[in-house]
């Protein structure tokens, strides 16, 4: 028999070959992201004009026509270029924001005191930052003096009162120390409390699943505004005489007991969703409870609710702002207050100050979000499409 032609068989693998130019550039993604229907391209080209409509006069208001400096409100009501508007919508009012910056973060803190915030706030950072980078080493001894170590550290610095620091009452803090005090303590302690309530929750034991349910569905039944006051008003009220409590630390216990609820449920999520083969196996090899949930059951189910747990973690961290009910002053709260200062009271003032208020929430909130899309990334190991 002759031997076969094998001069159409490929004797190598084919390079990479690059895309169609239709499916490559700026082009192609249009295509496929705001004109690939005709609902959507009708969709985007509405969107197109209203920020054609919207964005020039913002950002003239925003930045060309603004005052960035200036010693009270009457810069405010000149536009940048001369003269006054009738209206007297010259611009944002940034000299506003300029000269009240110190107090959007300290508060009423004692100037000559406000290192120990600084000192207090460049820890927090030097401590967060490797424990988020997942490749930097050691991360328990990192994790045990961030959430051991810095909330002890933390305490002596901010309120004093030894080690030759002068006492700073809590009822001088505020802005965006305060957000930042509740929002830290409050996700430090939410977090473990709603694994042990969400584990309490689906416990086979009656007296711990009935107490769990009734303090998360009596907890999760009542709004955030509620606990505060009763955490600020009602407490003291059925304390023995002479027995009293912060009011700072009264709002950082109804913080973290509200969010602890809500976190318990979306844990309680995420084992759910849990197959029952993988406890089954758990206990196949002999573990104990507590082994089984801290080496196989919580690991999964924790990724699994990544995004409810950032989700809860921004929502409390946006909700510090309702301590302004109970007389404390947080970033928003210290930036209403300054309102009523007849040195700044102009039509301005108002708008930009709400507008700082809001991209710093924004910054916290949006970097919470990415880098929960980051880890979510990381650790999917189910199938790629």
């Amino acid at each position: 028999m002759a031997n076969p032609d094998l001069s159409f068989v490929r004797a190598e693998m084919a390079g990479v070959q690059p895309p169609p130019r239709s499916e490559r550039g700026l082009g192609s993604w249009l295509r496929t992201n705001l004109f690939a229907t005709p609902v959507d391209a009708a969709l985007s080209a509405l969107a197109i004009l209203f920020l054609a409509w919207f964005l020039p006069p913002a950002i003239n208001w925003l930045f060309v026509n603004a005052v960035w400096t200036g010693p009270d409100r009457t810069v405010c009501s000149t536009v940048a270029q001369g003269g006054i508007q009738p209206d007297g919508w010259s611009g944002a009012c940034w000299a506003f924001v300029n000269a009240k910056f110190q107090q959007f973060l300290y508060g009423r803190y004692p100037f000559g005191e406000r290192w120990r915030v600084d000192l207090t706030a460049v820890l927090f950072v030097a401590l967060l930052v490797p424990l988020l980078i997942p490749r930097v080493p050691h991360k328990r001894l990192n994790a045990l003096l961030f959430f051991v170590a810095f909330p002890v550290v933390a305490f002596f610095l901010l309120v004093g009162g030894s080690f030759n620091l002068s006492f700073v009452e809590t009822p001088l803090w505020g802005g965006l120390l305060v957000t930042l005090v509740l929002s830290f303590v409050g996700i430090a302690v939410s977090l473990p409390l709603g694994i042990l309530l969400a584990l309490g929750r689906r416990s086979n034991l009656p007296v711990i699943r009935l107490l769990s349910i009734i303090f998360i569905e009596t907890i999760r039944g009542v709004p955030l505004v509620t606990v505060l006051f009763m955490a600020s008003v009602m407490l003291p009220l059925f304390l023995p005489p002479g027995v009293t409590f912060d009011k700072l630390l009264r709002a950082l216990i109804g913080v973290a007991l509200f969010e602890t609820a809500y976190l318990a449920e979306v844990i309680r999520g995420g084992l759910q969703a849990i197959p029952k083969g993988q406890f089954e196996g758990a206990d196949s090899l002999g573990l104990s409870y507590w082994q089984k949930m801290r080496l196989i059951i919580l690991p999964q189910a924790l990724k699994l609710v990544i995004p409810g747990i950032v989700n809860s973690f921004i929502s409390l961290f946006k909700d510090t702002s309702l301590v302004y009910i109970i007389g404390m002053f947080d970033l928003l709260g210290i930036v209403r207050q300054n309102f009523s200062d007849a040195t700044w009271a102009s039509p301005q003032t108002p708008a930009t100050g709400l507008i700082f208020a809001g991209f710093v929430f924004w910054i916290f909130c949006f970097s919470m979000s990415r880098y929960s899309i980051f880890m979510e990334n990381r650790l999917d190991t189910g199938h790629k499409r």
